[in-house]
């Protein structure tokens, strides 16, 4: 049982674009990555996103690739400074779930999820990259299962 943390792919300056869309250099790296993704036999359920016009264009991105076009939704709780534990909880009763969001968000929710509290750190996230988070056989807690950058993906 898995779940995939996903920062969104990169954007757009505020003051070039205040929507904050996909840079054309983020669409492709995060293209890349759902391909690698589908290619690798990722299995995701549904995909759920911030709602924040970045995450939600990364979203529809590996849903497409993946072919989920009916497993998106967006989920409040999940904002750059939201606070990570009640998604913690929810995410218990979840498996297959990809999650796109924002830093710190999606950092201090691997740290709550593997360590116990949402600091220091356990991995580095970067843009449109994946991170899966599998949880422990006897099910209690989560371990580091791997981490895809667009760096590592052609």
């Amino acid at each position: 049982m898995a779940v995939f943390l996903v920062q969104h792919g990169k954007s757009l300056p505020e003051e070039v674009d205040p929507q904050r869309h996909l840079s054309p250099e983020g669409v492709r790296e995060v293209e890349r990555m759902a391909a690698w993704a589908q290619r690798h036999g990722l299995h995701v359920g549904r995909i759920v996103h911030s709602g924040k016009e970045r995450a939600r264009q990364t979203a529809e991105l590996f849903a497409s690739v993946l072919n989920l076009a009916d497993g998106i939704e967006q989920r409040s709780g999940l904002g750059p400074l939201d606070d990570p534990r009640p998604v913690a909880a929810w995410l218990e009763q979840e498996e297959g779930i990809m999650l796109v969001g924002h830093l710190p968000f999606l950092s201090r929710l691997a740290a709550l999820l593997v360590a116990g509290t949402p600091e220091p750190p356990v991995v580095s996230f970067t843009y449109g990259g994946i991170v899966c988070l599998e949880r422990r056989s006897e099910g209690s807690g989560w371990l580091l299962g791997w981490a895809v950058t667009p760096l590592l993906v052609e």
